[in-house]
């Protein structure tokens, strides 16, 4: 009987243990992923004023850094732990009034000096190590022309 009570208390011990960590099968993935912002993009207007985009004449990319890490990833040889993505925002975070009216967002990226874009929604696979990052936004007016003043977007950059 002892022996027996013993198997029972070492069988508990290990599933109150393995309880006890609860993490989701996706946490599998064991390590880092840390973005760093280069330089911010300059979104600039097309001459009928009803597009601004960071690929317009006088537009830029935003840059990032994306640095991968995962220990997991290197003892099982994996080459695509993480993804990384950038979405669309679905308003400007600072527009005069009106600007935000009628408008759609749209983003592309691109990876180490690529010159493949790739659109911001969907995630693209990155192995262990430092990557570069250039985000471009657009948004376009669907019916009237963008109102004066001062307009302001923000991407995020996301490692997943």
């Amino acid at each position: 009987m002892p022996r027996e009570r013993k198997r029972t208390s070492h069988a508990l011990l290990v599933a109150a243990a393995l309880a006890g960590f609860g993490l989701p099968a996706q946490a599998a993935i064991v390590g880092t992923c840390t973005i760093v912002i280069g330089s911010s993009g300059a979104m600039k207007a097309n001459p009928a004023i009803n597009i601004f985009g960071s690929r317009q004449a006088g537009g830029s990319s935003a840059t990032a850094t994306i640095t991968a890490s995962s220990l997991l990833c290197t003892i099982l040889n994996l080459l695509d732990c993480y993804s990384v993505s950038a979405p669309a925002p679905i308003a400007f975070t600072s527009a005069p009034s009106g600007g935000d009216a009628n408008v759609t967002f749209d983003t592309l990226f691109r990876l180490d000096g690529s010159g493949a874009d790739i659109p911001g929604s969907s995630p693209q696979r990155v192995t262990n190590g430092t990557h570069t990052i250039q985000v471009d936004l657009t948004a376009t007016k669907s019916s009237g022309i963008f109102p004066a003043g001062n307009y302001q977007g923000m991407v995020t950059v996301r490692c997943e």
